[in-house]
């Protein structure tokens, strides 16, 4: 038990404070001065962007196919090189996000067809009007033009095709996982007059920055957590061996095998003759076919035996009529 002061070893402590001889600061140890310079760090939104890539896992492939071809398709429709990289992905509730849009510009309401819910697409302020000026003609020498105000109707109207060549480019994205009919709804420029759930309902945003020459600008994409939930294990089987080896390659491969053209030869009869005889053939000679006028003609497909037909005419031209499989 440490001694308690006396009246006098007090008086002379306080004393010594008054003069300066004894500070009051403690010492700081060691280990503390090490954490000194750290940074601080928001626990719960860390535990907020591991928590939504849990409960959608791989939808960040989904949103970098997506930028990719949304900027190749931007490229060749304005004539501009645009650069499109998604830079987070994070979970928030719907009423929470849209209250925080203060520099939304135009906003679109897509329909996700065949899936429950819909999903926004929101340029900001300063990017859909430089989208508008180039959809609308102006060089690109000229430095934008930073209006602060919402976009009129009128201007509403000219970004509608940008927004629809997003929902083609979002189909193309989601392909692996579903077959999506996306299309554009509406666009408006109030946050408060588009509600496609719940306030209180969970939604995963993607943003995106949009660069255009030394022009930049940030597009976000909002789907609800229930639009993605039917989607959820295809999404966490999206890399796997089994749907990358026979999934969507397996598809696209049949597709161009199916396409490809092949040659028909429909044969009466065959002839072997010695080279030396071919050689000597000339105008008006007659070469005997072993072949009979009343059997079916021989259809080959490549080279190999797979019909049987009957010759004929159709339409005023020579034709054959399949009369069997060769088996």
């Amino acid at each position: 038990m440490e001694p308690i002061l006396s009246r006098q070893e007090i008086a002379d402590l306080l004393s010594a404070i008054k003069k300066g001889q004894v500070t009051t600061e403690a010492a700081m140890p060691e280990q503390s001065a090490k954490f000194t310079n750290a940074e601080s760090v928001n626990l719960l939104q860390m535990a907020n962007k591991n928590s939504c890539q849990l409960r959608i896992p791989n939808f960040d492939i989904i949103l970098d196919t997506f930028a990719q071809n949304y900027s190749i398709s931007l490229t060749n429709q304005l004539q501009r090189t645009f650069t499109i990289s998604r830079i987070g992905i994070e979970c928030s509730l719907f009423n929470t996000f849209m209250t925080a849009q203060k520099n939304s510009g135009a906003i679109g309401v897509l329909n996700l067809d065949p899936l429950k819910y819909g999903a926004l697409f929101i340029l900001d302020q300063q990017l859909s009007f430089t989208l508008i000026e180039i959809m609308l003609g102006a060089s690109s020498e000229l430095d934008p033009l930073k209006l602060d105000r919402k976009p009129t109707t009128i201007e509403l109207n000219i970004l509608k095709s940008v927004m629809t060549k997003a929902c083609e480019d979002l189909s193309k994205a989601m392909k692996p996982l579903t077959t999506l009919n996306s299309s554009l709804i509406k666009v408006e420029s109030n946050s408060r007059l588009v509600s496609i759930t719940d306030p209180d309902a969970e939604v995963v945003v993607g943003r995106f920055k949009i660069q255009i020459g030394s022009l930049s600008g940030e597009l976000n994409m909002l789907f609800p957590v229930a639009t993605l939930e039917p989607l959820k294990e295809r999404l966490r089987d999206l890399l796997s061996v089994r749907t990358s080896n026979f999934g969507e390659w397996s598809e696209r491969i049949l597709d161009e095998i199916l396409a490809m053209e092949t040659s028909i030869i429909a044969q009466s009869g065959t002839l072997t003759l010695p080279l030396s005889k071919v050689l000597s053939l000339k105008k008006g000679d007659i070469i005997p076919l072993d072949y009979d006028p009343n059997s079916p003609l021989k259809v080959l497909v490549e080279d190999n035996l797979k019909f049987f037909a009957r010759p004929g005419l159709y339409a005023g031209k020579r034709a054959i009529s399949l009369t069997g499989a060769y088996e």
